[in-house]
């Protein structure tokens, strides 16, 4: 009975956004360097098949250096999930995926996947997500929270670069 039970969990999935059958994205945000004085730029478009494309380019002027969209929510109760699903196109180049428990928080969690440049359905086990803070490991537990308020993109190579990350879908099993 409890394999049946565990089997039956893991199937299921919290869909955290679906950018294909959502009409309304005005709850994603961009948050870039510019909040410290940077200068990179980027946005959020459409693509015919409805998913979200995020392009832009990252500078270095002014201490710059990142690029990010993030959406806030009410907390989602994530109890029994173990991983977070991402199915996306990007260009070649490292992104981080970025997860808060809660808003107040100064950490984020964070895990850096590699694109191929084809589509891709990225796993990321949320107990392998690091904690950080303005790009500074934190001496902390990886996360563990039973809740999270916030998912992110963000790239931040340490170069001045343009990018494009196409994702279709974001879920925790």
């Amino acid at each position: 009975m409890k394999s049946i039970f565990l089997t039956l969990l893991m199937m299921n999935s919290l869909v955290i956004f679906d950018f294909a059958s959502s009409k309304d994205w005005t709850v994603w945000e961009i948050e870039n360097d510019v909040v410290m004085g940077g200068k990179s730029k980027s946005k959020i478009s459409r693509s015919q098949s409805g998913h979200a494309i995020f392009t832009g380019d990252v500078s270095l002027d002014n201490n710059g250096g990142f690029a990010s969209m993030q959406y806030h929510f009410n907390p989602k109760d994530i109890s029994g999930f173990e991983k977070v699903i991402i199915r996306l196109k990007g260009d070649g180049k490292e992104y981080q995926f970025r997860i808060k428990a809660n808003l107040k928080e100064r950490a984020s969690y964070v895990k850096t996947f590699q694109t191929t440049g084809e589509w891709q359905t990225i796993e990321i086990p949320l107990n392998k997500m690091e904690p950080t803070f303005r790009g500074n490991m934190l001496n902390q537990p990886n996360f563990n929270a039973n809740q999270i308020q916030e998912v992110r993109f963000m790239i931040g190579n340490g170069k001045a670069e343009s990018f494009k990350l196409e994702i279709e879908k974001i879920e925790l099993q």
